[in-house]
């Protein structure tokens, strides 16, 4: 046995040996030289590497090509060219504005139409708070308003965000607008601020002669009806259907039963006392929300005046939160403004931490009221006494209403108030005290 191990050891070294000095004559060899230059080859060449080194053996440096063809450290070096020219130190502002929109077609900025935005962005560029390419791409400075109001209709208190220069001043804006435009107040909000989706809730009214409750039999003029205190009772009884978060999809258009981008919470739904102007008697409604959906408000109010004036029964009312569809009729929009925007919960984040201070506006109160009475009210009543907007709209509109029509004619003009969601929410709207939405706004960045 010791003598076979032997034998079998010097064989395994002998074939080790060999391997070696095979080896070894392999890499001697010029082919071995070759096959190791291909082992060891370059990597593949970039194709854009190649156009570059292309364009520059041009004269122009490639410049005289398509901008997208140009080498790409030429283009970051004319992006930061163009940088450099207005290199300015921003801050994120909350403006409080107010507005009477007779004469203009909505907040919202649209194309070749008078709008509220587009008058208040150029005061903007024209006293050098802004530069061309803001005025052309709003959201390079982050614009956002809390309430989008669309045609006629006004706003006391309205809040937008965006970015300014840190000089920013009242003043200077103030004196390029028109006396239907005036801001009151700015102040510092932190970096992540928007003033649509961080708003808590939002507050309407709506302005409008007593004599739309009166019976649909009854022949009265406006300076004649005087409300009763049963049928003022009798009113805010049904505005109390619409409290909670309900599903709305019949008081706005493009819903469906079961859309939960349709449901709304609503707190408050209730008429005030009544009032006399100029021999007229005039109430206060007042509806107080998260959001509000396009139409929404007007035809809410619209269904009650149905009710009251006995053009329709209560069932209709219950009916219309339910999967049947229901067409509502829609109150005319002279009477509807936004009157307040709530941040109750960034008041409570930010207001005293030292850095921002609470967006609630007391300091410019009486300046608010002063336009409110000069510029929104007086356009309001006015408007009904002279040409009873409120009488021919029932008369016209109301009396021929058909309640049995599976789809309702599109109008080009929008609810007061306008949707709320309108451009970037396409899922639902969160109940005003879900903790998801605490907690998004306990996340975002104080600076």
């Amino acid at each position: 046995m010791k003598l076979f191990l032997q034998h079998r050891t010097q064989q395994n070294f002998s074939a080790l040996k060999r391997c070696i000095i095979n080896v070894k004559n392999f890499l001697s060899t010029p082919e071995s030289t070759m096959n190791e230059g291909e082992v060891n080859k370059k990597p593949k060449y970039d194709g854009r590497s190649k156009k570059r080194q292309w364009q520059d053996r041009r004269t122009d440096k490639g410049a005289g090509l398509d901008p997208l063809l140009q080498p790409k450290l030429l283009r970051l070096d004319q992006s930061t060219q163009i940088a450099n020219i207005d290199k300015v130190k921003r801050r994120k502002f909350a403006i409080l504005m107010g507005y009477s929109g007779v004469g203009y077609y909505g907040m919202q900025r649209n194309r070749d139409t008078k709008t509220i935005e587009e008058d208040l962005f150029k005061a903007l560029l024209d006293a050098d708070f802004i530069n061309e390419e803001c005025y052309n791409q709003v959201q390079n400075m982050q614009f956002q308003r809390a309430a989008r109001t669309d045609k006629g209709v006004s706003a006391a208190r309205q809040v937008v965000s965006l970015k300014l220069k840190e000089d920013f001043e009242i003043s200077k804006i103030n004196e390029r607008l028109s006396d239907q435009i005036r801001l009151f107040a700015f102040k510092r909000v932190t970096r992540g601020f928007n003033s649509k989706s961080q708003c808590d809730a939002r507050t309407y009214i709506y302005v409008l002669p007593t004599v739309a409750f009166a019976d649909r039999d009854e022949t009265i003029t406006q300076k004649e009806f005087r409300i009763s205190e049963d049928k003022l009772k009798l009113i805010n009884e049904l505005m109390q259907f619409y409290l909670g978060t309900k599903s709305f999809h019949n008081f706005t258009t493009k819903k469906k039963y079961g859309d939960p981008s349709a449901k709304r919470f609503i707190r408050t739904f209730a008429c005030g006392a009544p009032f006399l102007k100029d021999g007229v008697e005039f109430c206060l409604i007042k509806v107080f929300g998260q959001s509000f959906m396009m139409h929404q408000i007007r035809k809410m109010i619209g269904l009650v005046l149905a009710v009251v004036k006995g053009m329709t029964t209560q069932d209709t009312l219950v009916k219309a939160f339910t999967s049947e569809k229901v067409n509502i009729p829609r109150a005319p929009g002279l009477g509807l403004f936004l009157d307040y925007v709530h941040y109750e919960r960034y008041n409570n984040r930010y207001g005293d931490d030292g850095m921002h201070e609470k967006l609630t506006w007391e300091e410019v109160e009486k300046d608010v009221q002063d336009f409110k009475e000069k510029q929104i009210l007086p356009t309001i009543i006015n408007t009904e006494i002279n040409e009873e907007s409120m009488v021919l709209w029932m008369q016209e509109k109301l009396a021929l209403h058909s309640w049995d029509e599976t789809a309702e004619k599109e109008e080009s003009e929008d609810e007061g108030g306008g949707d709320d969601d309108a451009e970037e929410d396409t899922g639902s709207r969160k109940n005003i005290t879900e903790d998801v939405e605490q907690k998004r706004i306990l996340q975002e960045n104080v600076i």
